[in-house]
C-alpha cells in the first residue's frame, strides 16, 4: 500500500487474540460478522442500502474511504454476499491487498486453520474488475457483468467503484449507473474525493458534490479536525447514536466513541 494509505479497524479487535473455542470457520465466520462497521456506526442494520440505491463516502485523500468500503465488502462477504469491487485507480495486486490485509486485522492475530480456512471461503463471493478511469463507461461495465453472468461466473449482490470522479460533468454516467443498479438490482457504494479547502454548502455537503446528491440515498462523510476523524452522516438514514460522539483513531482508524 502507499504510505499515506489508511487501514480501518472495528472495534474491540485492537489488539485482541480471537478465543481459540474457535473450532470451525463458521464460529469464527459468526464472531465477525457481529462486529461489522455498520453497526458500529450507530446503525441498526446493516441492509441500508435497497437494491438499486446509491452510498457514497466522502473524504479527503488518505483518510479513509477505501479502507472503510472494502471493510464494507468484507462484511457481505462473510454474510455470503457476492461482492463486485471495480477499481477505476488501482491494479488487481493492489485491491486484493487491501483485503487480504484488512481481513488478517479484522480476525487479529490468531493463528489457527481457521482463519485461512474461512479467507479461502470468503474469495469465491468476491470479483475484482479495473477500468482506466478514462475509459469507463456504463455500456462497457454492462457488457463484462453480462459475460460473467451469462457464463455463470459471478452474478453481484454488492457493488463498489472506487475511484470515480465524482462532480457535475460526470451526472450522465451517474445517471446511467443509477439505471444499471436497478436493472441488476444492487446497492453500489462510491467513493467520493473531496478536496480540504472545499467550502460546504448549506445542507453540508461540499459544493462540488450537491448538484449530484439526489442521486444519492446514503451519504457519509469523513471530516478531519485537528488530531480527529469524525464520521458526519449528510444524508439518508441517520445512525441511532449521536454523530459528534463518532471518531476514527487517526493512527489506527479505529472506530471509537468521543468519550
Amino acid at each position: 500500500m502507499s504510505s499515506g494509505a489508511a487501514i480501518l479497524y472495528l472495534p474491540g479487535l485492537a489488539g485482541r487474540t480471537l478465543n481459540p473455542k474457535y473450532r470451525n470457520s463458521l464460529m469464527l465466520k459468526q464472531e465477525l460478522i457481529l462486529r461489522n462497521p455498520l453497526r458500529h456506526l450507530g446503525f441498526e442494520t446493516e441492509e441500508i442500502l435497497a437494491a438499486g440505491s446509491f452510498g457514497a463516502v466522502l473524504a479527503n485523500a488518505g483518510v479513509g474511504k477505501t479502507a472503510l468500503l472494502v471493510q464494507l465488502a468484507l462484511n457481505g462477504m462473510l454474510r455470503s454476499r457476492n461482492v463486485l469491487h471495480i477499481s477505476l485507480n488501482d491494479p488487481v495486486n493492489k485491491v486484493t491487498l487491501w483485503y487480504r490485509e484488512l481481513f488478517q486485522h479484522l480476525a487479529g492475530q490468531c493463528e489457527t486453520p481457521q482463519i485461512k480456512q474461512l479467507w479461502d471461503s470468503l474469495l469465491p463471493h468476491r470479483f475484482i474488475m479495473t477500468f482506466r478511469v478514462e475509459s469507463f463507461t456504463v455500456p462497457k461495465l454492462e457488457e463484462r457483468l453480462n459475460d460473467l453472468t451469462v457464463q455463470g461466473i459471478f452474478k453481484p449482490e454488492m457493488m463498489i467503484i472506487d475511484g470515480l470522479h465524482c462532480d457535475p460533468p460526470q451526472r450522465p454516467l451517474l445517471e446511467a449507473l443509477k439505471a444499471l443498479a436497478k436493472k441488476i438490482a444492487v446497492p453500489v457504494w462510491f467513493t467520493v474525493h473531496t478536496h480540504s479547502n472545499e467550502k460546504p454548502g448549506p445542507d453540508g455537503l461540499p459544493v462540488s458534490f450537491a448538484t449530484l446528491a439526489d442521486l444519492f440515498d446514503l451519504v457519509l462523510e469523513l471530516q478531519t479536525n485537528q488530531s480527529d476523524v469524525h464520521i458526519k452522516a449528510l444524508r439518508g438514514i441517520q445512525p441511532t447514536v449521536a454523530a459528534d460522539d463518532l471518531l476514527l483513531d487517526p493512527s489506527t482508524m479505529l472506530i471509537k466513541n468521543q468519550a
